[in-house]
């Protein structure tokens, strides 16, 4: 999906949609305590209720307000410990903020929108149980404009705990998630066996791609752990006119191309695209689809434009072949391509496989990439 959540993986906190990307006006949605030692701000777009979903007891999520409530009065950092002034936290210091107990600071700059999410009470008791022994965080790469919002990252000293936030042209921090580290370099080194190329012509960019979920969304779960979804973007920004039209969406409409020669096994075609966009439709995750089996792997182009898969199961098809178009289908609140190889047809039944891309490449999050046909 291309989704703006803060507050869980899909719309609740367990991670089933997981193709992720934001959409116009809020980039990122809600904070809320996710699964773990999460709190989540991306929502995906392929989910299923029977994915896997990694645990982690060390922190616990409110089942309620009320319970919620009572965490923050336990847990809410002592006004005589953390300093509480009324001066801006920059960007640069919402990291030493968070851990200095500054949360009232933090929260003041929170947009009216967030605000309406989550409770200054609940920031505070959420950052002091997740950041406990970290002592402080680094940037993580350049940080990213997308759709009038800028997304930084930092990395804890621990190694263990990400922290994204996204702040508006008004200085406003419009979204915010922490999010536990974890890699898997056995199955990270794993590549496909069948080579394959990107399935789309042109120049498109990266929005989540790569082996840990500070770039890739997907990568906590199994059944899309080396998925991609890529957008095209001009100056920052995805689309031009009015936002609440697919039409207006530069991926919108563009040719989905098969990625290796193939047969197609599975299609689905007619799913309505979902307007006005970020409105999205769970029941049916991945929305229009093209499965193409390469022997015993299977590639899948989701999220795809209804009426528009011009193949059918049984078809062969050859690398670069047009199958369909990129559309918003499905638990997808933005036009974009999630792209993904996995070992089993069914996109929820099986596990995602690293991809072997040509001559070396490795697309990753923030990067532009360009298919040579």
């Amino acid at each position: 999906m291309i989704k703006n959540t803060l507050r869980s993986l899909l719309t609740s906190p367990q991670p089933k949609d997981v193709s992720v990307i934001h959409p116009v006006s809020r980039p990122f949605l809600p904070l809320l305590v996710a699964t773990g030692m999460t709190l989540l701000l991306l929502s995906g777009c392929t989910s299923n209720d029977n994915a896997s979903v990694p645990s982690d007891t060390s922190a616990q999520q409110p089942a309620s307000p009320e319970e919620a409530t009572a965490m923050d009065e336990q847990q809410a950092p002592d006004a005589s410990t953390a300093e509480q002034t009324n001066d801006p936290i920059t960007l640069e210091r919402i990291p030493d903020a968070l851990l200095a107990g500054q949360t009232k600071q933090v929260y003041a700059q929170f947009t009216p929108e967030f605000q309406q999410d989550i409770t200054e009470q609940q920031l505070a008791a959420t950052t002091k149980q997740v950041l406990q022994n970290i002592k402080a965080f680094t940037p993580l790469g350049k940080p990213q404009d997308m759709n009038g919002s800028t997304i930084h990252q930092w990395l804890s000293d621990t190694g263990k705990i990400g922290l994204i936030a996204a702040v508006n042209d008004h200085g406003q921090i419009s979204g915010m998630t922490m999010k536990a580290v974890e890699t898997f370099p056995d199955t990270d080194s794993k590549l496909t066996r069948t080579t394959y190329h990107l399935p789309f012509d042109g120049d498109w960019f990266v929005f989540w791609g790569g082996n840990n979920v500070m770039q890739n969304y997907h990568y906590e779960v199994p059944e899309q752990r080396y998925a991609y979804d890529f957008i095209q973007m001009k100056d920052g920004v995805s689309y031009s006119g009015d936002p609440k039209l697919n039409k207006s969406y530069y991926a919108f409409g563009q040719p989905a191309l098969a990625p290796a020669d193939g047969k197609v096994v599975s299609i689905v075609n007619d799913i309505p695209d979902n307007e006005p966009v970020g409105k999205m439709n769970p029941d049916q995750p991945a929305g229009n689809m093209v499965v193409i089996q390469h022997g015993d792997e299977y590639s899948t182009l989701a999220h795809l434009e209804k009426g528009s898969v011009i193949v059918k199961k049984g078809d062969m098809v050859k690398r670069g072949q047009k199958v369909g178009n990129v559309g918003n289908s499905g638990n997808s609140s933005e036009a974009h391509m999630h792209f993904q190889v996995s070992d089993h047809a069914d996109l929820f039944k099986g596990r995602a496989i690293a991809i072997r891309w040509p001559d070396g490449m490795k697309p990753l999050k923030g990067e532009t990439v360009h298919n040579n046909p």
